[in-house]
């Protein structure tokens, strides 16, 4: 199926694509974070103009663990999808897939403001992107997307502090305290890497400006200024 396609996607055969992706996840390989040497933050912002919705994707990649920017990337485009909590991925892959090609530094992992298995069919954006990135990724949100009825208890207030959110008896995501007496950041991976190394590399990839990872930060920063460029050109 080709992303022009999934314009015409019902909620319910959305559900049924979800679905049979699951099937097809395996068990994360061995991960060596300290082979990591580049991570990618991904991100997109909306806006309309004359009825039609647009976004624009931008990526990050930086240098690990440092931080530092080595090269950002963007795509503005037409959505075609509409907003359905759950469906998030068919939403917002075309454009990410379509800035991924862009990149001359191909990252080791890719961080995405969204979730990965914290979802109802373990299919967030992370998790589905997965399937095409062929590397690491890592669903990281600033606000809770609840599973099935099921909440989350709030950890404690020291930086490194986490709870685990558990669904159906299975751990799904964290919530983590990245700074002190800070709001959290909900954390769930995405493909190829566990839970333990993904909280790992968030926590060094966090720096005193914000209480999400820099790569996910400048991403979000970069669709602002470039949703403002193309709203005023």
């Amino acid at each position: 199926m080709q992303f022009s396609d999934w314009a015409f996607l019902s909620e319910a055969h959305c559900h049924e694509l979800q679905n049979q992706l699951r099937t097809q996840l395996v068990s994360p390989p061995p991960f060596d974070i300290s082979r990591m040497q580049t991570v990618a933050g991904v991100d997109l912002a909306y806006w309309e103009t004359d009825g039609i919705q647009q976004a624009v994707c931008c990526i990050c990649v930086v240098q690990f663990p440092s931080g530092k920017l080595l090269e950002q990337q963007h795509t503005q485009g037409i959505v075609q999808f509409p907003y359905i909590p759950g469906c998030l991925a068919f939403r917002e892959l075309p454009l990410v897939l379509e800035t991924v090609p862009k990149l001359t530094i191909q990252p080791d992992v890719y961080l995405f403001d969204g979730n990965g298995m914290l979802h109802p069919r373990n299919m967030g954006i992370a998790t589905h992107a997965g399937f095409y990135l062929k590397v690491p990724t890592i669903g990281c949100a600033k606000s809770y997307y609840r599973v099935k009825d099921t909440d989350f208890e709030m950890p404690e207030k020291e930086a490194g502090s986490f709870t685990e959110i558990v669904v159906d008896g299975v751990v799904c995501g964290r919530v983590l305290r990245t700074h002190t007496n800070v709001k959290p950041v909900f954390l769930s991976v995405g493909q190829r890497i566990g839970l333990e190394d993904a909280t790992i590399l968030v926590r060094q990839l966090v720096g005193p400006e914000s209480h999400i990872p820099i790569p996910v930060r400048l991403a979000d920063l970069a669709t602002h200024e470039m949703r403002t460029y193309y709203q005023t050109t």
